[in-house]
């Protein structure tokens, strides 16, 4: 399987694993094992090169994500053309709390907002940021509706939804572009949602690939599968387009690089 792949129908080239960034914007109210410290911006700067040196293309991002977009749009001056840049709507986080708005309006603005903050003309990639509601944002919001209007402006290249539930996952998947989606050795209730994507040429982002870093490690009791298994678990299932992962450190994005590139084959 090849590293680059077209996500869906797309006509996007996503590389078989995106750099996920929620940890350069936000450390409060996140759900790693492990605490950590906002990078620098020469730390941060040397992250998205080794990423980019390992062949990695598509970076995620979000409003929720505290500072990320503000950062990355500063960190990418000058070589926006080397990367997809994906973002979301519907979910903000202030004074440590998320709050969510799905209407029309809402999405606009926050369009238009992560456009400016990334210093970008148009973004690859826009997904609804779901409280869990899925179903209920899909048939009652606009949301979506209001994205397929950005994209038909220009704006926005490919639009979806990043979802907690199967019902929502395989409602959007017969909608959107793009599926976002929970899948690993030790939650796979969302593997419906894959096959669904897969047989309609969905593009699928598959988020929390390692549990959000609870199931990468090794322990001795043998209870987490590993990143291997991870990775092979993930790119074994011909739906999946990309996997997002979330590190700022370099030995561990190396690490899964190398996991993912085994995986294919």
């Amino acid at each position: 399987m090849s590293w680059l792949r077209t996500l869906g129908k797309t006509g996007l080239q996503v590389s078989a694993l995106g750099l996920g960034t929620v940890k350069l914007g936000r450390d409060r109210e996140v759900k790693y094992p492990a605490a950590y410290t906002l990078p620098d911006d020469p730390s941060a700067a040397r992250l998205l090169d080794t990423a980019r040196e390992l062949g990695i293309n598509l970076l995620d991002t979000a409003p929720a994500y505290g500072s990320s977009e503000q950062r990355l749009g500063r960190l990418l001056a000058g070589q926006r053309q080397h990367w997809l840049l994906c973002s979301k709507v519907g979910e903000e986080f202030i004074d440590g709390q998320s709050r969510f708005d799905f209407s029309p309006e809402h999405t606009r603005r926050s369009v238009q907002r992560s456009l400016r903050r990334l210093g970008t003309e148009v973004l690859d990639i826009v997904l609804v940021h779901s409280d869990g509601n899925d179903l209920d944002i899909i048939e009652r919001m606009g949301t979506l509706q209001a994205l397929a209007q950005l994209k038909t402006e220009g704006l926005v290249r490919a639009i979806g939804m990043s979802t907690k539930t199967v019902a929502g996952g395989l409602a959007a998947a017969r909608v959107c572009d793009v599926v976002m989606l929970t899948y690993n050795p030790q939650y796979r209730e969302e593997l419906p949602v894959l096959d669904a994507c897969a047989e309609l040429g969905t593009g699928t982002l598959i988020k929390k690939v390692l549990g959000s870093g609870h199931l990468a490690g090794s322990d001795e009791q043998g209870s987490r599968p590993g990143l291997q298994a991870c990775m092979d678990l993930a790119f074994s299932h011909p739906g999946t387009g990309a996997a997002i992962v979330g590190t700022i450190n370099r030995a561990h994005l190396q690490a899964n690089v190398e996991a993912a590139r085994r995986a294919l084959g």
